[in-house]
């Protein structure tokens, strides 16, 4: 088996959103599709979570390297 990427994962999820949102699936088939679609939105939240911990950017001071928290959009530091 190969091994799950975001890409994949976010493909997948956006694939399970339209079947949801056209109706056409039973109420079993319907679970059981917003059940991977969970599992999915799980996958993809950690897989950012990961790149997010990884993504810290690292800044020269004072002649060596620090790590910095990467800033959300919103923050006003």
């Amino acid at each position: 088996m190969a091994k799950k990427t975001f890409e994949a994962a976010l493909a997948r999820l956006e694939q399970i959103t339209e079947e949801l949102e056209n109706g056409d699936l039973s109420l079993e088939n319907s679970l059981k599709k917003f059940d991977e679609g969970i599992k999915l939105a799980e996958f993809c939240n950690s897989s950012l979570s990961e790149a997010r911990l990884k993504v810290e950017i690292l800044l020269e001071k004072n002649g060596r390297l620090e790590a910095e928290p990467f800033a959300e959009p919103n923050d006003e530091h």
